[in-house]
């Protein structure tokens, strides 16, 4: 059996330099990124050994056959970076003139929940409003029915009792 195929991987900045050495050859390369480096390097294995059907070849990184196959795997099943969301314009709103400094009162300190609800409130009127159709008037109220039901239902009020369900 003849010797493995070295094919040893050193970074250069972005690029990465690769360099087989086997069969009294030495041949080197350059690629952008460990996996074209790895591409690169079959390449040059293919021109060192071209007549041999099953060819061993050992990925070194740094000396490290471990540390070749961790960067490679971790390169080749890595997800690409998402694309930075497009950050939307702030609406355009007329500023409020400003007010002398002299005339602004002094507010009482808010509650941490008041605080929380004007956050709220401030919030939801700063988003845009989509416009919206018309809506149909409401149906108009019919008054209740005078008799004694509003009779009885005010003096059962006035006592604290609800209506009764005998």
């Amino acid at each position: 059996m003849p010797d493995p195929i070295e094919a040893n991987y050193i970074p250069d900045g972005d690029d990465w330099q690769v360099t087989v050495v086997g069969r009294g050859q030495r041949m080197t390369g350059k690629a952008p990124g460990l996996i074209a480096a790895r591409d690169r390097a079959d390449q040059l294995v293919e021109k060192v050994a071209p007549n041999e059907e099953h060819r061993t070849v050992v990925h070194l990184l740094n000396g490290d056959a471990l540390q070749f196959t961790t960067a490679y795997l971790t390169a080749r099943l890595a997800k690409p970076a998402p694309a930075p969301a497009p950050v939307p314009a702030p609406p355009a709103t007329p500023s409020p003139s400003p007010r002398p400094a002299a005339a602004k009162k002094a507010e009482p300190a808010k509650s941490n929940a008041e605080s929380v609800v004007d956050a709220a409130a401030g919030a939801a009127a700063a988003k845009p409003k989509a416009p919206q159709a018309a809506l149909p008037a409401p149906p108009a109220q019919t008054p209740a029915p005078r008799g004694d039901s509003e009779e009885a239902a005010k003096a059962g009020a006035k006592q604290g009792a609800g209506p009764s369900t005998s």
